[in-house]
C-alpha cells in the first residue's frame, strides 16, 4: 500500500508557522544538526527500553517535519504503523515523496490531533511543542490518544536558548526582538507534572559551534526556524545592524568578535518521558 496523505479539518490558524516551515522543506534536513542530536537522543531511550524486541504498534511522530524520524521509527521493527504529522503542508508533502515506508502522512494541529482516543502506542515529538500557543493542550491531546501502557517521548527547547545571539541583537538593535520567546524552565516543568503525572524530565544545556554569528543566523533560516512572532519588523534587516550584531556576539571566552571568527550558541533542552499506565 502507498503512503496516505490526509489533510485534517482542525488547523488552527497559524499560517504563518506553517509557511515558514513549509518553505524550508528543501533545505531543513541539511541543517538540522540539533534537531538530530535531540530525536537521536530520545531514539536512544526507546531502544535501551525495548532491550532486544523489536518495537511494535501504532507510532506517532508529532510534528513530523521532513519525516526523518518517523522513517527511522518505521524502520524500528516489522509489525510498527507510523503516521507522520505537521502543521505544515509544505512539510508533509516534502515527506511524503521522499519515503519508501508505508507510513500515513497527515496535516494536523498538534493542539487537536484528528486520531481516535487511544488509537497509539508511542508519541515521538521532536523541538515541536514550543512552536504551540498551548503546550498544555498538546499534552492532553496526546495523553488523550494513547492507549493504557502507551508512551510518550517529547523534546522541547525552554528559556535561554540562543541567549547569546538575543544579547547581541539588544546591543545592536535595541527595543526590537529577534529571538522567539521559550517557556521557563519551571513553568514548562509544572505543566508537565501537571498533564503527565510521574513524568520523567530532564534539562541539559546544549552548546553548537558556528563558523560566525551569520553562520547561526542563516541556519535558523534554513531551518524554518526564525523569529515568528506578529511583532516582527517586516522590512529586511539593514547591514549595519547586521554588523553590529557581530560585533557585539560573545566570544566563547568572552569579548567581542568579528563577523568571520568562530562561536557557540546555547540551547536549552528539555526531553520529557512518560508511560500511560
Amino acid at each position: 500500500m502507498s503512503a496516505q496523505l490526509i489533510i485534517s479539518s482542525h488547523l488552527a490558524s497559524k499560517t504563518d508557522i506553517a509557511r515558514g516551515f513549509g518553505n524550508a522543506r528543501a533545505t531543513y534536513e541539511g541543517a538540522s544538526r540539533l534537531q538530530r542530536l535531540m530525536g537521536n537522543t530520545m531514539l536512544e531511550v526507546l531502544q535501551s527500553q525495548a532491550g532486544q524486541s523489536s518495537l511494535s504498534g501504532d507510532v506517532l511522530d508529532l510534528g513530523c517535519g521532513t519525516g526523518w524520524f518517523t522513517r527511522k521509527l518505521a524502520g524500528l521493527g516489522p509489525a510498527v504503523y507510523v503516521t507522520g504529522m505537521d502543521l505544515s503542508l509544505g512539510m508533509v508533502e516534502h515527506a511524503g515523496a521522499s519515503a519508501s515506508s508505508d507510513i500515513t502522512w497527515v496535516v494536523a494541529d498538534a493542539e487537536a490531533i484528528p486520531l481516535a482516543d487511544q488509537s497509539c502506542d508511542l508519541i515521538f515529538s521532536n523541538l515541536m511543542i514550543q512552536w504551540c500557543a498551548d503546550p498544555a493542550q498538546v499534552l492532553r491531546e496526546c495523553r488523550r490518544v494513547l492507549r493504557p501502557g502507551g508512551r510518550l517521548v517529547v523534546s522541547t527547547l525552554l528559556e535561554g536558548t540562543l541567549t547569546e545571539l538575543d544579547q547581541a541583537w539588544w546591543q545592536a538593535d535595541s527595543g526590537e526582538n529577534h529571538i522567539n520567546r521559550f517557556e521557563p524552565e519551571a513553568a514548562f516543568r509544572e505543566t508537565v507534572s501537571r498533564e503527565l503525572p510521574g513524568a520523567e524530565i530532564e534539562t541539559k544545556t546544549l552548546r553548537l559551534p558556528y563558523t560566525s554569528p551569520l553562520a547561526l543566523t542563516a541556519e535558523l533560516k534554513q531551518l524554518g526556524a526564525g523569529y515568528k512572532h506578529a511583532d516582527r519588523r517586516r522590512t529586511i534587516t539593514a547591514p549595519g545592524r547586521l554588523r553590529a550584531m557581530c560585533r557585539h556576539y560573545p566570544k566563547p571566552n568572552g569579548g567581542p568578535i568579528e563577523p568571520e571568527g568562530g562561536v557557540i550558541a546555547s540551547y536549552e533542552a528539555a526531553w520529557v518521558y512518560w508511560s500511560w499506565r
